[in-house]
């Protein structure tokens, strides 16, 4: 089977412990998942949301490092800067 890229946008929440990851929602495209983290962010209960890719095959669950591709409002620091 040949590579397979998924579009994902990830919610981040405020807690004790810093910003911590929500619940992540697959999308069509790259400008999807930017739309839909954008859209994330502004949401009360978010701190803020990436947009990200990943590239691999599913079939033996091999996969490419996440690229991100935009970040709004508070993330990680790893996130910071996108």
């Amino acid at each position: 089977m040949a590579d397979v890229t998924y579009y994902v946008a990830l919610p981040f929440r405020a807690s004790d412990e810093g910003v911590v990851a929500g619940e992540p929602a697959e999308c069509q495209s790259a400008s999807g998942a930017i739309r839909r983290a954008e859209a994330l962010a502004r949401l009360d209960e978010n701190a803020g949301a990436v947009a990200f890719s990943r590239t691999g095959d599913p079939m033996i669950g091999e996969f490419q490092d996440a690229v991100l591709i935009k970040a709004f409002g508070e993330v990680p620091s790893e996130f910071a800067g996108f």
